[in-house]
């Protein structure tokens, strides 16, 4: 079994306790880094791959069980939930969508690290037990646009049959990962040569895209931010 200690982010809009976290998870020997919203982790995670995910659910715009869900349809994340909500519904709800551990402010930093620990080598059991390979160890792999058929391919294969319109929109996000587009600037970038493009067409592209995504099983880097557009959170080659 692989002693490499795992890479954990911290996603806590306190500044305060999220350096504390950084400074003393680092002084355990792990690699380290922290975003205070969900939108800062979705574009640093591309950049910086993560193994294990500390969560606070009282987030500023996206929240915390929106991360948690999204990142259990992504794969492979250790997720364990740090929030000052103790009561049962939010603790349930959080383990319900894919968290594997909740703990509840204040925390002691030991045993936080000792439970880190715990879920590193039970992961790194399951990844040796399934043959299942952690995303960290896939970051050179890429979706692919393939031109010629207008068509999506998976970096494990899967393929979804694209629109002009989907196929446009893919190669814009993805040409800038971890940028975020504004609905207008995609709006203009995509119908540039009509007078007057209604900003729900976006909308209307992406949910088709999704339908079909999913119908193959495929969950899409997309992410959307509160008020602010579009971010494609993968590695993508045309």
């Amino acid at each position: 079994m692989t002693t490499r200690q795992p890479t954990i982010a911290i996603i806590e809009d306190s500044s305060d306790l999220r350096e504390e976290l950084v400074f003393f998870l680092q002084h355990r020997s792990y690699n380290v880094w922290g975003a205070d919203s969900a939108e800062s982790f979705w574009k640093k995670l591309h950049r910086s791959p993560a193994d294990i995910v500390l969560v606070d659910l009282g987030l500023p715009g996206e929240d915390g069980f929106s991360v948690v869900e999204y990142l259990v349809d992504l794969g492979n994340f250790g997720m364990i939930i740090v929030t000052a909500r103790g009561q049962q519904p939010d603790k349930i709800r959080g383990l319900n969508l894919g968290a594997d551990l909740y703990l509840v402010k204040p925390i002691n930093f030991s045993e936080l690290a000792s439970t880190i620990q715990a879920l590193w080598q039970r992961l790194q059991h399951e990844q040796e037990s399934t043959g299942v390979t952690h995303q960290r160890e896939h970051e050179g792999d890429h979706w692919r646009l393939i031109a010629g058929h207008h068509c999506l391919a998976t970096p494990d294969g899967k393929t979804v049959q694209l629109s002009p319109q989907e196929y446009t929109l893919l190669s814009i996000l993805g040409r800038s990962p971890s940028e975020i587009f504004a609905k207008e600037a995609l709006l203009d970038l995509m119908f540039q040569y009509e007078e007057t493009p209604e900003l729900h067409r976006i909308d209307v592209i992406l949910s088709r895209l999704r339908k079909k995504a999913k119908k193959h099983d495929i969950s899409l880097p997309i992410r959307s931010i509160f008020g602010k557009g579009l971010v494609f959170v993968g590695q993508i080659k045309e």
